[in-house]
C-alpha cells in the first residue's frame, strides 16, 4: 500500500506588542500579587507626586520598585539608600516601557538597625514641625479629678497604676480605655484611644502606658500616628511607656515623660499629705508675712509718734503760707475789682455825651433822601426803555412779511417750501397760496 506523506506545520500565533504585555501583566497579577521580598534599597527618588521609586537588589539580581504616594505615607520610614528591608509588593509590568517592577506596599525593616534608623528619621521629622518645642508643652492641673488611661486591661501596668493612685489621693475618677500595645493594629488603637479622651473632653489629664520590652516591642509608641495623637490632644498628656532608660518618640511629643507607669500615677496627682503639709507650710508663711507687716507698721507709727513735734511744726508753716497766699489773692481781686469799675464810669461817661437819637434821625433823612432818588432814577430808566421798545416794534412791523402781505402780496409754498420760480411748481402741482386774512389751495395749469 502506498503511503502518503503529510507535510503540516501548526499556523504561528502572532501577538501585538500591547497584547503580549497584557497576557504577561495577567500572569504576574495571578501568580504574584502578594509576595515578600527581601534586598537592600538604592536608588530613592521622591516625585513631586509623592511616589517613591527606588530598586532593590541582593547579590545576584535588582528590581525597579515604585511605592505609591497613597501606600507610602503608612510607611514605618521612608525608604533610603542603603537600608535592607522585607517589602510586600505584587509584581506589574509596566507596559510603556515594557519594564518588570515591584509595586511595593510595605516596607518592614531588617534589624535593629533599620529599626533606629526610622526612629531618627521620625524623630527629626516631627522635631522640624515644632512637635518636641518646649513652648507647646502644658502644665498638669494640680488635683485632677478626672484621669483618663490608654493602655493594655490585662497587663500588670494598669493594677500598678491603680494602687498607686488609689494610695497616695483616694477618690479620683480613673477610665481605662483597653488597647493592644503591641502588634499591628497597637498604634491605630492607641491612637483611638487618646483621640476618645481629647473628643470627649471628659479627662483632665491621660497617661498613655506600657511596661519594658525592646525596641521591637516597643515600636508602637515610635508610629506617626500616635505621635500626631498626642500632639493634637485637647487634654495633657502623660507618656509612660518602658523603663527609665527607654525613650519613644511619645515620650518627645507628650507635655510629661514619666520614666515607668507607676512614676506616672506619682507625677499626675500629689498625696493626701503631701497636699496637707503644703497647706500648713502656706499657713505658715501666711503668717510669717502678717506679723512682718504689723511689725513694719508699728514701727512706721512709732516713727510718726517721734516726729509728731517736727510735724505740727512743718504743719504750721504751711498753715502760716496759705494765709499769706489767701491775703495776697483779696488785694489782687480788690485792685483788679476797682480799676475795672473806673473803666465802666468812663465808658459810661462817654456814652452820655453821645445823642443816639438825633444821630438816628440823620440816618433817617440820609435813608429818605436816597429813596427818592432810587424811585426816580427807575422811573426815568423805564421811560427810556418804553421810547426804545416803541421804535423796535414799529422797526419790527414794518420788516414783518405779514406787512407786505397786507399790501395785496401773496407767499406760494408747495409741499413745504416758497416756490420761488416758474420751475418750482411744475404745470399740474398744486400749491398753497397765503394771503393777508388766510390760505387757499390752487393748481398750476
Amino acid at each position: 500500500m502506498e503511503q502518503i506523506a503529510l507535510d503540516w506545520t501548526p499556523e504561528p500565533h502572532f501577538f501585538s506588542v500591547s497584547e503580549l504585555a497584557t497576557a504577561l501583566r495577567g500572569v504576574f497579577t495571578e501568580y504574584f500579587t502578594d509576595i515578600w521580598v527581601a534586598g537592600e534599597i538604592s536608588g530613592v527618588k521622591l516625585s513631586p507626586s509623592g511616589h517613591y521609586y527606588f530598586t532593590l537588589k541582593d547579590e545576584g539580581a535588582q528590581m525597579r520598585c515604585v511605592c505609591f504616594k497613597t501606600a507610602a505615607r503608612y510607611l514605618k520610614f521612608k525608604p533610603q539608600d542603603g537600608v535592607a528591608v522585607l517589602a510586600r509588593a505584587r509584581v506589574d509590568l509596566y507596559e510603556a516601557r515594557g519594564d518588570l517592577q515591584l509595586v511595593v506596599e510595605a516596607i518592614e525593616p531588617q534589624g535593629h538597625g533599620a529599626l533606629q534608623l526610622a526612629f531618627e528619621q521620625l524623630k527629626k521629622k516631627l522635631e522640624a514641625e515644632g512637635l518636641f518645642a518646649a513652648g507647646r508643652k502644658r502644665a498638669l492641673p494640680s488635683l485632677p479629678e478626672r484621669i483618663g488611661i490608654v493602655t493594655s486591661p490585662t497587663g500588670a501596668v494598669i493594677q500598678d497604676m491603680l494602687q498607686v493612685l488609689e494610695r497616695r489621693c483616694p477618690g479620683r475618677h480613673i477610665r481605662l480605655y483597653p488597647v493592644q500595645v503591641q502588634g499591628e493594629v497597637a498604634a491605630e488603637q492607641v491612637a483611638e484611644g487618646i483621640e476618645y479622651f481629647s473628643a470627649s473632653g471628659w479627662a483632665q489629664v491621660v497617661i498613655v502606658a506600657r511596661g519594658g520590652g525592646s525596641l521591637e516591642d516597643l515600636w508602637t509608641f515610635n508610629e506617626e500616628r500616635v505621635a500626631r495623637a498626642i500632639a493634637a490632644s485637647s487634654a495633657p498628656v502623660i507618656s509612660a511607656v518602658g523603663h527609665e532608660t527607654d525613650f519613644t518618640i511619645a515620650d518627645f511629643v507628650a507635655d510629661l515623660r514619666a520614666p515607668t507607669p507607676s512614676a506616672a500615677a506619682e507625677l499626675v496627682i500629689c498625696t493626701r499629705e503631701s497636699l496637707l503639709d503644703r497647706l500648713h507650710a502656706a499657713d505658715h508663711k501666711l503668717l510669717q508675712s502678717v506679723r512682718l507687716k504689723i511689725a513694719l507698721l508699728a514701727r512706721a507709727l512709732h516713727n510718726v509718734a517721734i516726729d509728731r513735734a517736727r510735724l505740727h511744726r512743718a504743719i504750721g508753716r504751711q498753715m502760716q503760707r496759705i494765709d499769706e497766699l489767701d491775703y495776697r489773692l483779696r488785694e489782687l481781686w480788690r485792685t483788679s475789682l476797682a480799676a475795672r469799675r473806673r473803666a465802666l464810669e468812663r465808658a459810661s461817661a462817654r456814652l452820655a455825651k453821645l445823642e443816639i437819637r438825633l444821630q438816628f434821625a440823620a440816618a433817617r433823612r440820609r435813608l429818605e433822601a436816597s429813596d427818592a432818588v432810587l424811585v426816580q432814577s427807575m422811573r426815568l430808566r423805564l421811560s427810556c426803555g418804553q421810547g426804545a421798545l416803541g421804535q423796535l416794534e414799529a422797526h419790527l412791523k414794518q420788516l414783518s412779511p405779514l406787512t407786505i402781505l397786507d399790501r395785496g402780496y401773496a407767499i406760494v409754498e408747495r409741499e413745504g417750501k416758497i416756490v420761488k420760480s416758474p420751475d418750482d411748481a411744475p404745470v399740474g402741482s398744486d400749491v398753497k397760496v397765503r394771503v393777508a386774512q388766510g390760505e387757499f389751495r390752487a393748481r398750476r395749469f
